[in-house]
């Protein structure tokens, strides 16, 4: 024995392994799980009369740990829905003939007739999905979140992020999301405006039935910012339940202000700007309600000096 041990770094793919047999135990348990080639799957736990699709990728489960599933699972355990899960290894778009044909079964079968609502959910490549397959059910409401219209180079050229992705089958079956959602009920589409690539998938979402909610200054990942918020499964619960709009959204989003990573965010983005008076009002908005964030802190205490030497004050604080 020596004293110099040190811990081997967890096997993905041991990981990855024991994830694909707690999931298949689960289906086994309460519904079904099957392989739809080699970078897919589907699990589905029948619960009760409503249902929750949700796109979530391998990476995240394996990350969750043994005992845990995505937060769309936790709200529909919490709720009684079912619960379908489609699982993608890498940056597939769910872009797969495999897929398809399993959503062609799934509606031979009159699968999604047998529920009385439908929702579908999924962020980033998992927000396109939900757009993309929720055709499969007519009347669904769809919660997609930072999601991409399609790939397809000439239709996007200029979204040059996902230059694998750029090379998939954006073309046939389930491709161009816009078009895909045209039986849903309801389809809310969450994005930060200021991520250039993500507003102008956006737009491209223009049915009369879809609403746009922006999450200003949450970037690229707005989904786990909601979820460090709090706020990620409330808002899959209210657009399932139809309680999602904009009113609504306004209420929640409110949350913001009481999140560390947002207020720095934004004063990130004030920094050296145009206007340090409005900088110094924000920062200190900012650390009556998170007094301990020293890096706020510092920069408060840094820009109150340039601002006194300016002669410029700030007005008066708020009560």
């Amino acid at each position: 024995m020596t004293d110099d041990m040190t811990t081997e770094p967890p096997d993905a793919d041991a990981l990855t392994q024991d994830c694909l047999q707690r999931l298949t135990q689960m289906g086994d348990d309460l519904g079904h799980f099957e392989a739809l080639g080699r970078s897919h799957w589907a699990l589905f736990i029948d619960e009760g009369p409503n249902l929750l699709v949700s796109f979530e990728s391998l990476q995240t489960l394996t990350d969750l740990g043994p005992d845990r599933l995505p937060q769309s699972h936790e709200v529909a355990r919490a709720a009684g829905w079912s619960y379908l899960c489609l699982i993608a290894d890498g940056p597939t778009f769910y872009r797969d003939a495999r897929v398809w044909g399993y959503f062609d079964r799934l509606i031979d079968d009159g699968f999604f007739e047998d529920f009385d609502q439908v929702t579908f959910f999924g962020a980033g490549q998992g927000g396109y999905a939900a757009c993309a397959y929720s055709v499969a059910a007519p009347g669904a409401t769809v919660l997609a979140i930072r999601p991409v219209a399609t790939l397809d180079p000439d239709v996007a050229g200029w979204d040059g992020r996902f230059t694998t992705a750029r090379r998939l089958d954006f073309r046939s079956r389930f491709g161009y999301g816009p078009d895909m959602i045209d039986g849903a009920a309801r389809v809310f589409v969450v994005y930060d405006p200021e991520v250039d690539e993500d507003a102008m998938h956006a737009a491209l979402y223009r049915k009369r039935f879809v609403t746009r909610l922006t999450c200003r200054h949450l970037g690229h990942t707005p989904d786990t910012a909601l979820a460090e918020m709090g706020l990620l499964g409330p808002l899959i619960s209210a657009a399932a339940d139809g309680t999602l709009d904009r009113m609504h959204w306004a209420r929640v989003w409110r949350a913001r202000r009481d999140h560390p990573n947002w207020l720095r965010s934004v004063v990130v983005r004030l920094i050296d700007g145009p206007s340090r008076r409005r900088e110094g009002i924000f920062l200190r908005a900012a650390l009556q309600r998170v007094p301990g964030h020293r890096r706020m802190r510092k920069r408060f205490d840094e820009l109150t000096q340039i601002l006194a030497r300016d002669g410029i004050e700030l007005p008066p604080a708020r009560t």
